[in-house]
């Protein structure tokens, strides 16, 4: 009996990770489209959500802990305890690094509306594509698809190379829209950021089912 409690309780203990990460990723999601509409409202939302995310990253972190305390877990249900911790973290750093992308979108609205050459609707969608790919692997408890998180995270790095070098060029040739292509510059830095914390979820994935570390073994494209 005692043993079905404790499944019972993993079992809850994932369903709080996966209602926290979907929190960080509404989050990803409404920061970059408030920056793309220029939507103070949006931005305010991301506020509200990221003191949202907090909450539950406390509450998560206060249950892991207590399991760790009162059951002393074995084999894959410690990894799993202590992978859910390390993905909470990244999941908090998510919100974090939304709302950073929400505070540069309150900053933008007050300058003139400029074309800038870069999609970050695409590299929203990527990012936030990365995350759900990491959530999938966590829910089925597939390390496979985990892996092909870390493969992605080369792509976004591509794309916020190629951003940095388009703004910074665009700076030399329009001094005057120095203001917005530097908030760009940080926006996009935001969204690679938020990449990494997907991939690290990922990799936690792969600590779960495998047993093993691979944090130090992705490609030296994504360097």
């Amino acid at each position: 009996m005692p043993r079905i409690h404790f499944q019972q309780q993993l079992a809850e203990l994932k369903d709080k990770i996966l209602a926290m990460a979907a929190l960080a990723q509404q989050a990803v999601q409404s920061s970059v489209e408030a920056y793309l509409q220029r939507d103070a409202a949006l931005c305010l939302y991301v506020r509200e959500n990221e003191t949202a995310i907090n909450t539950a990253q406390r509450a998560l972190d206060e249950m892991a802990y207590e399991l760790l305390a009162k059951e002393q877990p074995m084999a894959i249900d410690l990894r799993f305890i202590l992978a859910v911790i390390k993905m909470n973290a990244d999941l908090e750093r998510i919100g974090d690094q939304s709302m950073s992308i929400a505070i540069r979108t309150r900053d933008v609205i007050e300058l003139e509306e400029v074309e800038l050459p870069v999609d970050f609707s695409a590299m929203g969608e990527y990012a936030s594509r990365m995350i759900r790919t990491a959530l999938q692997a966590l829910l089925d408890g597939d390390a496979q698809v985990a892996d092909t998180v870390r493969l992605m995270d080369d792509e976004i790095d591509r794309m916020n190379r190629k951003a940095q070098a388009d703004l910074l060029e665009l700076i030399q040739r329009k001094p005057q829209q120095t203001p917005q292509a530097l908030n760009a510059l940080l926006i996009s830095r935001n969204l690679e950021r938020i990449a990494d914390h997907a991939t690290n979820i990922a990799t936690d994935v792969i600590f779960w089912i495998r047993g093993a570390d691979v944090r130090h073994t992705l490609s030296l494209a994504s360097d």
